[in-house]
């Protein structure tokens, strides 16, 4: 590429140039943006020149396909990359085993206080909502009792002011979706039937508390607190994915210090115990 000019730094210089000037602007850089805008420019020189161009008009041609956005897409790509290659690694598979329970505690925490804080419901009645009609659940901080009543539209009771009680002990199972009683009314509506669920007590005497969910973060929050107080997993899709974010999260915390190095599949061997230990009294 260098024999194919006459002046061949002169005319790279000048190319390079170019794009710095093209990347200042399309990074939207200040003066404390040097360090940041010269990496970009490094890496569109360094993966321009990789393609071994023949000349440097194919020099100019290729670099001007590195823009700004393509290198940030490369960075994210080869990002995503290194670390699925890292999660296979036995050491990252240890540590997600071990930081599990401490996530699924965090997630199981974080639904029982949305529980204690409590939500306002609609009412329904005939599978029909009741007009500027709604009452409050919510939970005791012990996690013992599920106070509920009614409320009007922006006032928030609290517990005292909750009339009703439900012990949670009393609870035998929660039903969700279709399989509730009062969904049997709203089978017409099909938006509403997938955010409704029942709490059913142990007493048959006893009616069973009906919800339906404002929407869908509220029923997720709910069912996964009412499963977790019932010793039950947590399962609504919310909840992995909060999971997953989580997870990933620490995982990367943890690994702050490991910033650019290579972290093998397999941890390394364990080398051989030394004939003696008299080395230790050397010094």
């Amino acid at each position: 590429m260098f024999f194919t000019h006459d002046h061949p730094f002169e005319e790279f210089f000048c190319i390079c140039i170019v794009v710095l000037n093209k990347t200042w602007k399309d990074m939207r850089a200040t003066t404390e943006d040097f360090v940041k805008v010269f990496s970009v420019v490094r890496e569109q020189i360094v993966r321009s020149i990789v393609g071994r161009p023949a000349s440097l008009e194919d020099f100019k041609a290729k670099i001007h396909t590195f823009t700004y956005n393509t290198i940030t897409t490369l960075r994210q790509q080869e990002r995503t990359s290194r670390e699925e290659c890292e999660s296979t690694a036995s050491a990252i598979v240890s540590l997600k085993k071990k930081i599990t329970p401490e996530i699924r505690a965090l997630i199981k925490e974080q639904r029982l206080g949305y529980l204690i804080v409590g939500t306002r419901f609609c009412k329904y009645s005939g599978g029909k909502r009741e007009r500027d009609k709604y009452w409050y659940v919510r939970l005791s901080p012990n996690h013992k009792v599920i106070h509920y009543g009614d409320c009007d539209e922006k006032t928030v009771p609290t517990l005292e002011e909750l009339s009703n009680k439900l012990a949670v002990i009393d609870i035998r199972q929660m039903l969700v979706g279709k399989e509730c009683p009062h969904m049997k009314e709203m089978r017409s509506k099909k938006a509403s039937t997938p955010l409704g669920f029942s709490l059913v007590p142990e007493s048959s005497e006893q009616p069973t508390l009906d919800f339906i969910a404002p929407d869908e973060a509220t029923f997720n929050y709910w069912t996964d607190g009412i499963n977790a107080l019932l010793g039950q997993p947590m399962t609504s899709k919310q909840q992995e994915e909060d999971f997953e974010t989580l997870l990933s999260m620490e995982i990367k915390l943890r690994l702050l210090d490991t910033e650019g190095v290579d972290i093998s599949k397999d941890p390394p061997t364990i080398p051989p115990e030394p004939e003696n230990y008299d080395f230790c009294f050397d010094s």
